[in-house]
């Protein structure tokens, strides 16, 4: 850290510094996003310190966003998480002692490693009662994200909600193009009422083979379904485009009623496999390269000579950049091309085959079982509010001579559906379709442009939101990050409750992230069963029932922002 201060031992930094001070564990490509992301809102928060097991990573990670051309201080580079963990344990020891010169402490931290190791150190990070914004997915599995919940939220009557910000990379409802659209739809009601939504996510031909077949959520075993790992955060996106009540009504959000899936791996495997490549397993040893368009030489290789360093060849190798400063190009061509060769066979452990990605392995032997092409539906029934809600008076109304009086307007909502496919086999890489039918008109949308039309007046008009000049996911990295970092600001500095700031600036709890989570896991469970699942029940039975969650997803305050 780059102050020493005498500290009090609380969970936030203290010190004469008060902009909010980050830690960010995990220096791929996600940590550096988000690092990117705040130096974008350099006035809002600083990256100070890094968690990260490989040196070469942590050290460059360090020099752009830390230490410059210093040597690090005492607090800003940590060989994981463990060790940071530790050292803020003594840090705050020392500071209770009283009399000597700490470093500051960190205020939020960003959990940017891979997802299956996502519950073991968001829990760890628990009684620090540090403010976490965790990347997507939360964990990959149910009983993860509940572990994690419960280690959150006190275990009292009356207590559902965490005592610090806590907020998940469900990026896409902070890009400002699906903020005009949720505007449109919600506030304006642009198209009337919302009918069905039909929602794509077109992953990308090489993207999908990188990152789900040779990459490290190939398989379930070892990570998630790709509808988790991939889309998590477009099913959430439907959500919180289609729960959400009307601003300015007293309606609770309009939940679900069912899910269903259907899908399965396609091609990525042995039988699409083309007779020439023979018995190869490699594509530096295949004969059919040259003639395979999934070739990793043509893929990696040829973005290495078109100068590209990032993603995805640092994530092949990630010393590209210290082999091209130290060695030229030809030195990062023989590194990458050695890098790629590198294979496994019958004879090597199973442990060995599935602890790393093989990025030069052939699409068609890699051993991988997600989805590569995926649809999911939900449904919402008839929402008749001529009934007193739960929680009556309390929930806008009077109750006089037994009956209930409403005293502001609600929302009739009728029944309505979204399709959501997650396909492989496009050109376009993550740039999302989305068309909206409402009573009224239509939405058409395509991350870049959205389109309006209007039956009655039969007008058309086509709205673009700002372009970010940086970010990824048409700006929600930066936007995620900005509000993070607002709602840390907000409690560190503004006096504001972390119930406030987390409603204010996150615009969802804790809950509602378990409960977009949970949508994923009941879809592959309707998948694999090839059912259509009751959502109410499931979620009684699977989250309410284990964990004493749930009253807000049946009486309304889940999927709210």
């Amino acid at each position: 850290m780059d102050a020493t201060k005498t500290a009090d031992g609380s969970g936030e930094a203290t010190g004469s510094d008060p902009t909010p001070r980050i830690l960010i564990i995990g220096a791929g490509s996600r940590g550096n996003a988000y690092a990117r992301a705040i130096c974008q809102n350099y006035l809002l928060g600083r990256v100070v310190a890094v968690a990260e097991p490989t040196q070469t990573r942590r050290d460059r990670f360090g020099r752009r966003y830390i230490w410059g051309d210093d040597v690090p201080s005492d607090g800003d580079a940590f060989a994981g998480w463990r060790e940071y963990i530790t050292w803020e344990r003594a840090r705050r020891e020392k500071a209770a002692k009283g009399g000597e010169a700490v470093p500051d402490g960190v205020d939020g931290v960003f959990v940017c490693t891979l997802d299956e190791t996502h519950r073991e150190i968001v829990t760890a990070l628990a009684p620090l009662r540090l403010h976490v914004m965790c990347e997507k997915p939360l964990a990959t599995s149910l009983a993860d994200c509940l572990t994690i919940y419960r280690s959150f939220v006190p275990q009292r009557p009356g207590a559902d909600a965490p005592a610090v910000i806590f907020g998940v990379g469900h990026v896409l409802r902070y890009s400002p193009h699906n903020m005009l659209l949720r505007k449109l739809l919600l506030e304006e009601r642009a198209i009337g009422e919302i009918v069905s939504v039909e929602h794509t996510e077109p992953v990308g031909w090489w993207h999908f083979a990188h990152s789900y077949v040779r990459g490290n959520w190939r398989r379930e075993s070892t990570s998630a379904p790709s509808l988790m790992t991939k889309s998590c955060h477009d099913i959430d996106f439907l959500l919180w485009l289609l729960c959400a009540p009307a601003p300015g009504l007293r309606s609770t959000p309009h939940q679900p009623s069912s899910v269903s899936s259907s899908g399965s791996l396609v091609y990525f495997r042995r039988r699409s496999k083309p007779p020439s490549a023979g018995s190869a397993t490699n594509c530096l040893s295949c004969e059919a390269e040259p003639d395979c368009m999934y070739s990793a030489k043509k893929i990696y290789h040829g973005q290495l000579l078109g100068t590209n360093t990032d993603w995805p060849v640092k994530t092949v190798l990630p010393e590209i950049e210290d082999c091209l400063d130290d060695g030229g190009l030809k030195a990062a061509e023989t590194a990458l091309l050695n890098r790629l060769a590198e294979n496994y066979d019958e004879e090597t452990p199973e442990d060995v085959r599935l602890q790393r990605p093989w990025y030069g392995r052939c699409v068609y032997e890699a051993g991988n079982d997600v989805c590569d092409d995926q649809s999911v539906t939900m449904t919402w029934g008839d929402d008749d509010d001529d009934e007193e809600p739960a929680g009556g008076a309390a929930n806008g109304g009077v109750v006089a001579n037994d009956a209930y009086i409403p005293t502001a307007p609600r929302e009739h909502r009728n029944a309505k559906r979204a399709t959501f496919h997650m396909v492989a086999f496009t050109e376009r890489i993550c740039e999302r379709r989305t068309r909206v039918y409402g009573t009224e008109g239509e939405i058409e949308t395509d991350s870049r442009t959205i389109r309006v039309h209007r039956f009655a007046t039969g007008e058309t008009r086509v709205l673009r939101a700002p372009q970010p000049s940086v970010g990824g996911h048409g700006g929600g990295d930066e936007g995620l990050a900005r509000q993070f970092l607002r709602a840390i600001d907000a409690v560190k500095n503004g006096g504001c409750a972390v119930e406030d700031a987390q409603k204010l600036h996150i615009g969802c709890t804790l809950e509602d992230i378990v409960q977009s989570h949970a949508m994923v896991f009941a879809a592959e469970e309707a998948r694999r069963g090839e059912q259509v699942i009751d959502w109410p029940e499931w979620w009684r039975a699977q989250v309410r029932d284990h964990v004493g969650i749930g009253r807000h997803a049946e009486n309304g305050t889940a999927a709210e922002s």
